[in-house]
């Protein structure tokens, strides 16, 4: 097998260069979530552990007792913040589900197990406290795009009554991955990443849901159709992992690409908004 040169490896995952009009993206993301947190009813810069980056922002339903949508937001970990993703919240608070925006610390000030375990700690808070804003706890999806993606699958591998004895066997049984990464060892080896990242192979082996044993829960892995050849096969890698019975959706998103995917995601019309609904218990037509 042909070791993958340092070039190609940055042009598979530096989304940016391959994506010319992504500040325009970021610029429609801030102002549409703007105005999410200006039209929603929201709770924002809830403190869920003790360091200065992990709060969380919480946009209620009028549903009672109402499913819990946690997103997690990309940015190989090193970038963007929950208040970037706001715009994410209306479409589902409006389908009937309470949904948790967290953030947390970027590297390279911390790694991403630190990270993990920041996440680990925002589900505990919803777990926690959803109930004090209308949420169900029993009930808790986690949505991720790119990094988030990655967190999210870890969230579904994560044994939550070792974290602490309260705590469910299965606090979070459900997940959708946005153009998520599941084995780290080519990020090891793209520069473009690794300087912030630092990653070493026994780090990549502790933080690669594909090297992971099957969880109970189930994953939806989606990416977008006009996607570099390396996020095409780390969506399917985590199919073949994992097995169609934990990976039970492995989809492309027509038309999409790294960024405009979550575009589909908060459209109501889209597959990708139904599949989110369908691991929320609120809709039956990603079936």
């Amino acid at each position: 097998m042909i070791r993958p040169t340092s070039d190609w490896l940055n042009a598979q995952y530096n989304n940016r260069a391959r994506i010319p009009e992504h500040g325009q993206i970021f610029e429609r993301w801030a102002m549409a979530s703007a105005l999410a947190r200006e039209r929603s009813l929201c709770h924002v810069d809830l403190r869920y552990g003790p360091d200065p980056g992990e709060t969380l922002d919480v946009f209620t339903s009028p549903r009672a007792n109402a499913p819990v949508l946690v997103f997690i937001h990309g940015g190989w970990w090193r970038s963007l913040d929950k208040r970037d993703h706001s715009f994410i919240a209306p479409a589902f608070t409006q389908a009937g589900a309470m949904v948790v925006v967290p953030n947390y610390a970027l590297c390279p000030a911390v790694t991403i197990a630190t990270i993990t375990l920041q996440i680990v700690r925002a589900l505990v808070w919803v777990h926690r406290n959803a109930a004090r804003y209308g949420g169900d706890p029993n009930r808790i999806a986690v949505a991720g795009h790119s990094a988030g993606g990655h967190l999210a699958a870890m969230m579904l591998s994560c044994r939550w009554n070792e974290v602490a004895p309260d705590l469910p066997a299965q606090l979070v049984s459900s997940a959708l991955s946005i153009s998520g990464v599941f084995d780290l060892e080519p990020l090891r080896q793209t520069p473009y990443l690794q300087t912030d990242l630092r990653l070493t192979p026994a780090a990549v082996a502790r933080l690669s849901p594909a090297r992971f044993a099957r969880p109970a829960g189930r994953l939806y892995a989606t990416v977008g159709a006009n996607e570099s050849e390396e996020f095409l096969r780390q969506n399917l890698l985590i199919r073949a992992a994992w097995g169609a019975d934990a990976v039970p959706v492995c989809e492309t998103v027509d038309g999409a690409h790294h960024m405009n995917i979550l575009h589909a995601l908060v459209d109501p019309d889209a597959r990708l908004h139904a599949l989110a609904l369908d691991l929320l218990d609120l809709a039956s037509g990603a079936r």
